[in-house]
Formats: C-alpha cells, structure tokens, sequence
C-alpha cells in the first residue's frame, strides 16, 4: 500500500473571484510572463533596449501557440477526427494539447517576423530568451498536473501521482512525468544561464544548447509515458523528434562556432545609435562648458566687487 503521493487536483479549474480560469491555462500565462521578464533583463544586459523582447513577443507567442496545437493536433488526429469524436475539440486548447515542437518552430517564424520589423537579428534575440523559455516550460508542465494528463507507468514510489478515475485514464499511482521535465527545465535554464557567462556563447548557440539540453531529457521522460501516442520502429514519434532535433542543435552549436566564435558586440542597432548619440552630446556640452569658461573675463566672475580706483560703481557681492 503506497502511504506516500502527490495528489492531484479535484479540478482544473481555478477561481478567481467570478472569473474562473483553468489552471492549465493559468500556467501558461505564468510561463510567457516569466520568459518575457527574464528575457527582457538578459536582453538588457546585452546592450538592447527594454521593451524590444516583450514586443517581438507579441509576433512570436500567439505564433507559438498555434503550432504547438497544430503539432499536437497532426500527431494525435485520432483524438478529434475519429468515429464518436468531435472535431471541434481541436480548438479547445484550454483542455491541453500543445506540442513544444510545433510551439518553437511556428513561434520562431513569429520571432524571426518580430526582429525583421526591429531591425534587430534572430539568433541574439533566441540567445537572450532560452533560460526563460525553459523556465516557462518548467512552470507549463503543471498544467498537465492540473488536467490528470501525461503521466507515467505505474508506480509505488514515494513521489509517485495519484490519478482519480475518468475519461481515458484508469485510478491509481504513476510516475510523475510532468514533475520530472519541469525540474529538467529548470535544469536546463540553470545550465544556459552558466554556459552563457562561462563560455560567451553567441550568433543563436545559448538557444541551440537549450534545445539540445531539452530534448535529451525529453527523450527519457518521453520513453516513460503511458499515454496513446503513435509508434515508428517502436518508439513514440516524440522520442524521435527529441533524437532527430537534439542532432540537429548539436550540429548547429559545432558549425557555428567554427564560423562565426564569439558573441555579437551589437545586438540591436538602435540602442548603439542612441548611446553614442548621447555619449557625443555629452562630449560637445563639455567642450563647450570648458570654451566658455576660457572665454570669459576675470573680472566678471559672480560675486566680485568693484573698486573704486577702477572707476566703476563699488558694488556688494549678492548673498540672498
């Protein structure tokens, strides 16, 4: 008998005074906040301007959004176009479904239009949000936690999930899946965030090592799940994108650095024009200070009386 669990929820629904709101939702909201905040500071700290991440992510969240429901819709069609299944529950987000996938390849398209308006180049700005995307992953995850849904094998462990009866699942104690990727997220941020400093990493690498970092807990974490999920070779389709993607950011990480090391010096142009248009004013206010001060008559310094012998007026200096 497990003595020990988590328990889940008895609903998703959370409320907020007469406004109810689902927790899994609720979560994402939290997670694209905490990306944009924590991204805006890194971003900063690059030498751009503030506000410039918050306002390519107006282009690249609701972008994200749609293909990671896209993807999840595509790859478990079965769930919303099969006999005695409606197919408008595929625009019911809210009930979960979003794929990672689909939400960072649809929501690069989003970014790269965001950066092109700006003027300001992609990989720098991917650079700047990767700890925070994996920080806002790490905090979605619970909104599986909320729904009862992609959750493990069964299991007696002391940290095991406890699932109540319903739709397609059956009650009992399960690996908590969705536990164990939002701390390998958290991981993943922590990792980026050291790597970054530690190694100067530029030109898309720090968004590159997060992907790879992602992906190769994601195919672990993935192997545990119980879930209806399709099957190549024997393995869920998701292992495999997590293999095929981890590839392909570790290739990126080895090419680039051979063609472009280092770091961009100047990520977004605008703040560099305006720092040093602000660098030359203060220059030629200084310069014309010290002229001025050069040009001007000794005897007019303020406060100075004037004697007698000189033939002026004797004047008193002002002390109001």
């Amino acid at each position: 008998m497990n003595l020990a669990f988590i328990p889940s929820p008895s609903t998703g629904v959370i409320e907020l005074g007469p406004i109810p709101l689902r927790g899994y939702a609720f979560c994402i909201i939290i997670g694209v906040f905490v990306a944009v905040w924590f991204g805006n500071k890194r971003w900063i700290a690059r030498g751009g301007k503030a506000g410039t991440v918050a306002d390519i992510a107006v282009w690249a969240v609701p972008f994200g959004l749609v293909g990671g429901r896209l993807y999840h819709v595509i790859t478990d069609y079965q769930l919303y176009f099969s006999d005695g299944e409606n197919w408008v529950d595929a625009f019911k987000i809210w009930e979960g479904g979003l794929g990672i996938w689909g939400a960072i390849a649809l929501g690069a398209v989003g970014a790269w239009i965001g950066c092109r308006r700006r003027g300001i180049p992609l990989p720098a700005w991917a650079d700047a949000l990767a700890p925070g995307i994996a920080f806002a992953q790490a905090i979605g995850r619970w909104g599986n936690w909320f729904n009862q849904e992609l959750y493990g094998r069964e299991t007696d462990v002391p940290w095991a999930l406890e699932i109540s009866e319903g739709v397609n699942r059956v009650a009992g104690t399960y690996h908590p899946t969705f536990l164990y990727e939002s701390l390998w997220c958290v991981g993943v941020a922590f990792l980026v965030i050291w790597a970054d400093r530690r190694f100067g990493l530029g030109h898309g690498r720090a968004f590159a090592l997060y992907v790879a970092a992602y992906c190769a807990g994601r195919g672990w974490i993935e192997y545990m799940r119980v879930d209806e999920a399709h099957h190549v070779l024997g393995l869920r389709l998701n292992v495999w994108t997590a293999v095929i993607v981890f590839v392909l950011a570790v290739t990126y990480i080895v090419i680039s650095a051979k063609r472009r090391p280092g770091r961009e010096e100047i990520v977004e142009p605008a703040a560099a024009d305006l720092a040093e248009d602000g660098g030359e004013e203060e220059a030629e206010t200084a310069s014309s200070d010290a002229a001025s001060s050069e040009a001007a008559p000794s005897g007019d310094t303020p406060g100075a009386e004037t004697s007698p012998e000189s033939g002026g007026t004797p004047q008193k200096a002002d002390r109001s």
